[in-house]
């Protein structure tokens, strides 16, 4: 299953939007406010938002300036998220989120909208850094 979240336009360079997703507390920031729980651990992140389990997120890959991947911590859910950062002038970036999930199709129907919500969220407050 696949979400692509709109691409937005970021009036930061793409170094700046690299660095920013390469720390991991700064995904508390772009949360959306139903969120209950928000914590870094190492190279990781559990959150938990209002009526949903917690999940773990861990650190995958980093294509400097271009890509920051995070993956969930449990086989059993295998998904990745990743956050593309394209540069378009010295001080502004475009940034397009990516949802890629290895779910069975019951479970996929299930999880498409509020994910697709999420994806939205992140999207949106990431537009306002």
């Amino acid at each position: 299953m696949d979400i692509k979240g709109n691409t937005v336009t970021v009036n930061k360079s793409s170094k700046e939007l690299f660095d920013f997703f390469t720390k991991l507390e700064n995904y508390e920031q772009l949360m959306p406010e139903s969120t209950e729980k928000f914590e870094v651990d190492g190279d990781s992140f559990i959150f938990g938002l209002k009526g949903m389990p917690e999940i773990r997120l861990v650190m995958k890959e980093k294509t400097e300036f271009s890509n920051v991947t995070l993956g969930a911590a449990s086989s059993k859910l295998p998904f990745t998220l990743a956050s593309d950062i394209e540069k378009l002038e010295e001080n502004q970036s475009n940034v397009t989120l990516k949802f890629n999930g290895d779910f069975n199709p019951m479970m996929a129907m299930m999880v498409k909208k509020p994910l697709t919500k999420f994806i939205e969220t992140l999207t949106e407050n990431i537009s306002k850094l």
